[in-house]
């Protein structure tokens, strides 16, 4: 059976990767679950000292403003830190270790736990950055975290000194777990007239265009190395799957198979790739290793299967779209086709599925009745538990 592009084209487009927030909404009640994700310690106390350029030029000064900003953004949006507010601050604010007087900010009314300071100086033509940590409550043995980080004097390269050094405290600070101010997000924009697929940092800086094709781009997804870009485009006047390497900046060679291809994913250890083809008729989910070769099918129903997406935990697990049954809904199979269930079975359209990163939730957007509005759910995989998120969204 021959399937319209559009009807595939809307069926991608309205799979949205749903976020994993709780929308509380007044005058209703909130249904719990565990999750497996623990609260963690008390957020900790973080006094974070502008760093002094120490001079007058005004390069080194732009520069010095930029890297205290972006130090202090970051570790602010890292959710795991009480920032100490800097009018609570004293007068003097240190440069090395020596000028530290611990009970200025230890005590009230900074209060802090944690001190971060250092300097930015200009040496060899290069912008270099000392950091450090103190925890000003042990005041006999304060050292957490010295760095020393060299950039070249422009604006890209010290926010990422300033990123750096936020994900080594976070790091340090946060039990070992790995910061995110180096990440990048992909996105698709039609600032340009035609949806194109953009990149930016993670806190929105640095946007900047992946495709300039004139034409209809769809579905970014990163390879887990965070090198390579996979995407579905209309460029060619039929959707095909596109590859874009970071590394030299420019889309590397993927096949281009009969019919239709969109909705690339990456397995999690980066050997496989899941998407949609129609080289076959129908819509169907293939897998082929990382260059698009050594296919093979899984799917095999009438109607369209599509937007697959693997379990990040186990990479054995691939969930999907289909209206074989003649409303959208999700399934999952074994990576290799078998064991193939439905995720819900109260009836409606749901898609859009999302997993947890632990493998044993799905968040998804589900209809319920025809009439009604699209809203977010989470299930619990193994006992199909759901809960509803968003209400009348």
């Amino acid at each position: 059976m021959k399937i319209p592009s559009f009807k595939v084209l809307a069926l991608a487009t309205a799979i949205v990767l749903p976020a994993l927030m709780l929308v509380l909404q007044p005058g209703r009640s909130q249904d719990w679950f565990a999750t497996g994700i623990n609260l963690g310690a008390p957020a900790i106390r973080l006094a974070v000292s502008e760093f002094p350029s120490g001079s007058v030029d005004e390069q080194l000064a732009s520069l010095t403003r930029e890297f205290n900003e972006v130090l202090w953004n970051d570790l602010e949006t890292a959710g795991i830190f009480e920032m100490v507010s800097r009018s609570l601050y004293p007068l003097r604010v240190p440069r090395e270790p020596e000028e530290v007087v611990f009970k200025n900010w230890s005590d009230p009314p900074a209060s802090a736990q944690m001190l971060v300071f250092g300097k930015i100086e200009v040496i060899n033509a290069n912008l270099v950055v000392t950091g450090r940590v103190f925890d000003v409550r042990s005041p006999n043995n304060p050292g957490v975290l010295a760095k020393r980080y060299v950039a070249t004097m422009n604006q890209l390269s010290t926010r990422e000194a300033a990123h750096r050094f936020a994900n080594e405290i976070i790091q340090a600070l946060g039990g070992g777990i790995p910061g995110i101010a180096l990440t990048r997000i992909s996105f698709v924009s039609s600032r340009t007239g035609n949806p194109e697929i953009w990149v930016m940092d993670y806190d929105g800086f640095n946007q900047r265009p992946i495709t300039s094709y004139g034409s209809i781009c769809l579905t970014p997804r990163w390879s887990p190395d965070n090198r390579r870009l996979a995407f579905t485009s209309y460029v060619q006047g039929n959707p095909d799957i596109f590859v874009f390497s970071l590394d030299i900046n420019r889309p590397v060679p993927f096949p281009r198979y009969k019919g239709l291809t969109t909705t690339p994913a990456w397995s999690p250890d980066g050997q496989k790739f899941a998407f949609c083809s129609s080289m076959s008729g129908d819509p169907e989910i293939y897998v082929s290793d990382p260059n698009g070769f050594n296919l093979q099918r899984l799917t095999f129903a009438p109607g369209v299967d599509i937007s697959p997406v693997w379990n990040p935990k186990t990479g054995n697990e691939i969930a999907f779209v289909s209206d074989r049954s003649g409303s959208p809904q999700i399934f999952i199979m074994s990576a290799d086709g078998t064991n193939l269930r439905r995720l819900i079975t109260g009836g409606g359209d749901a898609s859009g599925p999302s997993w947890a990163p632990n493998g044993l939730f799905m968040a998804f957007h589900w209809r319920v009745t025809e009439t009604g509005t699209y809203d977010i759910y989470v299930m619990e995989i193994a006992t199909g538990r759901i809960i509803q998120l968003t209400h009348d969204a």
